[in-house]
């Protein structure tokens, strides 16, 4: 129980990375929030998980697949502890650059979910290292039922995130100009530089 609290700990904090970066799904969010309200947010989150649930399962299964090879975790510890030191670095340049909110969307939030998520090469790139290595670590403590259980700490996020920025949207509140949420951006970029120590010190141990 101690080794997937901790777990869940991991998942949720370097989550954070993937979930609350200024990305095109963000400023579309604002944009649908300014229309909609919390729906807006609650359909983009389905759309996102029509994209991110089979894409996890995939990953889970080559997981499972290729946990046989030597120093397979080794490799996937290296490239998870060089993925979270870009990914710190792309976080604090992305809230210290305040990147354009305007979008112009000809798709429902629901639809504007799947697409954006699906052509999100940071999106695809994050899970193709940080999250396969979270996958990998799932495994290991619950073999396929990790998958899941790694699944659930994650997409509960995107749920309260995405809904909460595109209520906070419809009642005017300005994200990104907010200095409370840049501090806390670059703070949780330190903790994942911390977890990218952790991920290489498996490989050196």
């Amino acid at each position: 129980m101690v080794q997937l609290a901790e777990f869940a700990v991991a998942v949720i904090i370097i989550s954070i990375s993937g979930v609350m970066l200024p990305g095109p799904l963000f400023v579309a969010n604002i944009s649908y929030g300014l229309r909609e309200g919390t729906k807006a947010g609650l359909k983009m989150a389905y759309g996102h998980t029509v994209v991110e649930l089979p894409l996890v399962i995939l990953l889970g299964i080559g997981a499972l697949s290729l946990d046989t090879i030597p120093q397979f975790r080794e490799i996937i510890s290296l490239f998870g502890a060089v993925s979270l030191f870009v990914f710190a670095g792309i976080q604090i340049r992305s809230v210290l650059k305040k990147p354009n909110t305007v979008f112009e969307g000809k798709h429902g939030p629901f639809l504007a979910g799947i697409i954006l998520s699906a052509l999100n090469p940071f999106f695809l790139i994050w899970w193709f290292t940080i999250g396969f290595k979270l996958i990998s670590d799932a495994i290991v403590i619950a073999s396929f039922a990790g998958i899941g259980i790694m699944f659930v700490f994650h997409i509960w996020m995107d749920y309260a995130w995405l809904c909460a920025v595109s209520f906070l949207s419809s009642k005017g509140k300005k994200i990104l100009s907010n200095k409370n949420y840049t501090r806390f951006m670059i703070g949780i970029s330190g903790i994942l530089i911390y977890f990218g120590i952790v991920f290489a010190m498996e490989v050196l141990s």
